[in-house]
C-alpha cells in the first residue's frame, strides 16, 4: 500500500463527532493570527481524524486545485480579486463596502450581510449568558472588517492519568453549576454569576488570538484533495515537515465529515460551521447549529435566540455570505517590486518557510459540491487562484500549547500554518501575540521548522533584512 492509498484509506475510516466547544485561534506560523471565531471541539474519546504529512512546494509552493468532493468541469483559472474593502462605517454599514462578486439570495445585498455582522447584541437579543464580544466586529475588524484584532482568547485544560487532553470543569453561580465540555474560558458574563474563572486543577493554560475571516469563502472553496495532496507530497519529500490533515463534521451536514481549516486547530471546515459555532461560543448566542447555550445561568432568551428575518435569513447566514463575499488580502504591490522584496522572496523559498507557508493555491471549480453536499461552490469563488502563504494544515513547530480540539491526541502540540497574507496590518505576531518583531517570531519555530530556522539564522543580516521587507509586502 503506498502512502497516498494509506492517507485515503484513514480519510475513508474516519468519523468525528462535534460539541459545542468554543473556538478562537492561536497559530505557528511566521506572523501572528487571523481570527478563528469559531472553533467546535470533539468529545475527548472522539476517533482521530485522518492525517498526512507535508513538504516542499518548490518555488513559491505553487498548488493546482483539484475537484475531488463532487467533481465540477474545471475551466482556465483566474486570480481571486483582492483588497481591503470592507470599511467600518457606523452611520450606514456596508455602503462603502465592493465585495468578490458572489451572488446574493434573494433581497438580500452585501451592505446587509456587512451590517449584520457588525450590529451589537445585548441580553435582549441573545448575548451570553457567557461571552467574549458583543459583535463579529469587534474581534474581525482590523484593518476592515473581517479582519484580525489585538484580542486573545483564553484556553485551559489538564491531562488525564493516561496524559490525554481533558477539558476542564468550570464551576459557576457559587459552585451551583457548571460548564463543561470545552476549552475556552470567556471574559465576560451577563451577571456575576455566570463569570467564569480558570480552575486551580487546570495546568494547561493558552491565549489564541484572534483570526482574519477576509478572503476566507475562497479558503471553503479549496477542495479536500488538494490539502490532502500538499500533506502528501510534504510526506514524500522526506524533509522533516509533515502536515496533518484532520477530519471534522459539517455541522450544516450531519453525519458528513471535511478536511478541516478553519481556526487554530483546524477545527472548522465550513464557513457556515465557524459562524455558527463562533455565535454561541465568542457571543453566547445559540442557533440552529449550536442551539443550547453552555450554561442556563442568567439566561432570559428562548433557544435558538438566532432566527430568520424577514428574507428567511438567519444572523449566520448573513455573517457566512458576508465572509464568503469578502476580497483576499492584497499585497503592498509597489513593495513588492522593489529589488529586496523579488530576493527575499526567493530567500523564503530556499530556506524552507514556503514548505507550510504555501503561496499560491487553486480552488476547487465552480458547481463543485463541497461541504458534505450542502454547498456548490459559486462562480466568484471557483477556479480562483489565491495565494494565502498557508497551507491549512497542522504542525508542530515547538509552539503548541498543549489544547485539544480535534482529535486525535497528538494534535495537542500542533497548529494551522499561520496564513501570512495580510502580515503587514498585524503589530504582534504568532498565535498568542507574544512577538513584536518579525525576526522573534522567525527565531521562535522549532521542531518541524528547525531546518528553516537554523538556514533563516546562517544568512547574512543583509539578507535576513531582504526576507523581512518581502514578508512586509504581504
Amino acid at each position: 500500500m503506498t502512502k497516498r492509498e494509506l492517507s485515503v484509506l484513514l480519510i475513508g475510516l474516519a468519523t468525528a463527532c462535534g460539541n459545542d466547544g468554543g473556538g478562537a485561534a492561536s497559530g505557528n506560523g511566521g506572523g501572528g493570527g487571523q481570527m478563528d471565531a469559531g472553533g467546535g471541539e470533539f468529545p475527548q474519546n472522539a476517533p482521530p481524524g485522518a492525517s498526512g504529512a507535508s513538504g516542499s512546494q518548490g518555488t513559491a509552493g505553487a498548488v493546482v486545485g483539484s475537484s475531488g468532493e463532487s467533481g465540477a468541469a474545471a475551466t482556465e483559472s483566474s486570480e481571486a480579486p483582492a483588497g481591503f474593502e470592507t470599511p467600518a462605517i457606523i452611520a450606514d454599514p456596508g455602503s462603502q463596502s465592493a465585495s468578490n462578486g458572489i451572488a446574493e439570495p434573494d433581497n438580500d445585498s452585501f451592505a446587509l450581510d456587512q451590517k449584520a455582522f457588525e450590529n451589537v447584541r445585548d441580553v435582549t437579543t441573545g448575548l451570553g449568558p457567557v461571552f467574549n464580544a458583543r459583535a463579529c466586529v469587534e474581534c474581525h475588524q482590523n484593518p476592515a472588517t473581517g479582519g484580525s484584532s489585538q484580542f486573545t482568547e483564553v484556553r485551559v485544560g489538564h491531562l488525564d492519568g493516561m496524559g490525554a487532553f481533558v477539558n476542564p470543569t468550570v464551576t459557576i453561580n457559587g459552585g451551583a453549576s457548571m460548564i463543561t465540555g470545552r476549552s475556552i474560558i470567556n471574559d465576560r458574563a451577563v451577571s456575576p454569576l455566570a463569570q467564569e474563572h480558570v480552575p486551580s486543577s487546570e495546568t494547561i493554560h493558552a491565549l489564541r488570538a484572534t483570526l482574519s475571516t477576509l478572503g476566507d469563502g475562497f479558503v471553503e472553496a479549496i477542495d479536500d484533495q488538494t490539502l490532502l495532496d500538499i500533506a502528501q507530497s510534504q510526506a514524500d519529500s522526506n524533509t522533516g515537515v509533515h502536515g496533518e490533515a484532520v477530519m471534522v463534521p459539517v455541522l450544516e451536514a450531519p453525519g458528513q465529515n471535511r478536511v478541516g481549516r478553519f481556526g487554530w486547530k483546524d477545527q472548522q471546515s465550513t464557513v457556515l460551521s465557524f459562524v455558527g459555532d463562533a455565535y454561541l461560543n465568542e457571543m453566547g448566542i445559540t442557533n440552529r447549529l449550536r442551539p443550547k447555550d453552555v450554561t442556563a445561568v442568567g439566561d432570559s432568551a428562548t433557544d435558538p435566540e438566532d432566527v430568520p428575518d424577514s428574507l428567511g435569513l438567519a444572523d449566520i447566514d448573513h455573517f457566512a455570505q458576508f465572509i464568503r463575499g469578502t476580497k483576499v488580502p492584497p499585497r503592498d504591490s509597489a513593495l513588492a517590486n522593489t529589488a529586496d522584496a523579488k530576493a527575499g522572496e526567493t530567500l523564503f523559498t530556499s530556506v524552507g518557510c514556503a514548505t507550510c507557508h504555501v503561496s499560491s493555491i487553486t480552488t476547487a471549480p465552480a458547481g463543485t459540491m463541497i461541504n458534505g453536499g450542502a454547498f456548490a461552490v459559486p462562480e466568484a469563488l471557483g477556479d480562483k487562484i489565491i495565494h494565502p502563504f498557508g497551507d491549512y494544515l497542522l504542525h508542530d513547530v515547538g509552539t503548541g500549547d498543549g489544547i485539544v480540539q480535534t482529535p486525535p491526541q497528538d494534535t495537542a502540540n500542533k497548529l494551522r500554518t499561520s496564513p501570512l497574507w495580510g502580515l503587514r496590518t498585524r503589530l504582534r505576531f504568532m498565535h498568542d501575540l507574544g512577538s513584536l518583531t518579525l525576526s522573534d517570531a522567525i527565531l521562535r519555530h522549532a521542531g518541524e521548522a528547525k531546518s528553516a530556522v537554523t538556514a533563516f539564522s546562517a544568512l547574512s543580516e543583509a539578507k535576513q533584512q531582504q526576507l523581512i521587507v518581502f514578508l512586509n509586502s504581504l
